[in-house]
């Protein structure tokens, strides 16, 4: 899917239209509710820029709504129409790029982060260093470690998460995130270390996967 540079970060007062849905003289009742299912959603994410229910219904139905006479009908269609994960990853892009600007928005540029990945990584990279910044829980740093890890980029993941990663008040889940990416990337004795922090700061949970990645990617180095 060909991408654009989003506006720049931080700019809140950016204008859109109201509604992606097709206006006809005398909508019917299901358009009409999809029109203001948008306007809820929309205003949900207005409120809450990381509200991923609300991203995520929206994209759906924005997607759909550009096409609304190729809606299928669910009693009858047996798939989707074709194209649909396109028009869905596009519905994305144009819906990130609307609430990136909120400095309080993360999901956004994890989502831009995630759509322009394999054609500017570097960008890609950049963008989820400003979501783990705008985030405080490590929510964001789990998201981005994970995505990281699941296009087979260790090595990025790790470089990202030693740089952001604050294992006293992040969620476990980013610290685990962040030893398996160093074990992929074969960096044991950077496992090891991370894998004490983790352990330090939350020791009420039970790491032996961990331990045994990281007993793993020792082995494996010697």
């Amino acid at each position: 899917m060909a991408t654009r540079e989003p506006a720049e970060y931080g700019d809140d007062d950016k204008t859109h239209p109201s509604s992606v849905l097709p206006h006809h003289a005398n909508p019917d009742p299901v358009e009409a509710g999809l029109r203001q299912a948008e306007t809820t959603l929309r205003k949900r994410l207005a409120e809450n820029p990381n509200d991923q229910q609300a991203f995520a219904t929206l994209a759906r139905l924005v997607s759909l709504g550009a096409h609304y006479d190729e809606i299928p009908d669910p009693l009858t269609a047996d798939e989707l129409p074709a194209g649909e994960r396109e028009r869905i990853n596009t519905a994305l892009w144009a819906l990130a790029d609307e609430f990136v600007g909120n400095s309080r928005a993360w999901y956004p540029l994890i989502q831009l982060a995630r759509l322009s990945l394999d054609e500017d990584r570097e960008s890609a990279v950049r963008r989820l260093k400003t979501a783990v910044q705008r985030e405080e829980s490590g929510q964001a740093l789990f998201e981005s470690l994970q995505m990281l890890r699941r296009a087979n980029l260790p090595g990025e993941a790790v470089q990202l998460g030693v740089g952001a990663w604050d294992p006293a008040n992040h969620i476990a889940d980013a610290g685990r995130q962040l030893v398996r990416a160093a074990c992929e990337a074969h960096r044991p004795d950077e496992a090891r270390r991370l894998l004490a922090a983790l352990r330090k700061h939350h020791g009420d949970e039970d790491f032996t996967d961990l331990d045994v990645a990281v007993q793993s990617a020792v082995s494996a180095g010697e």
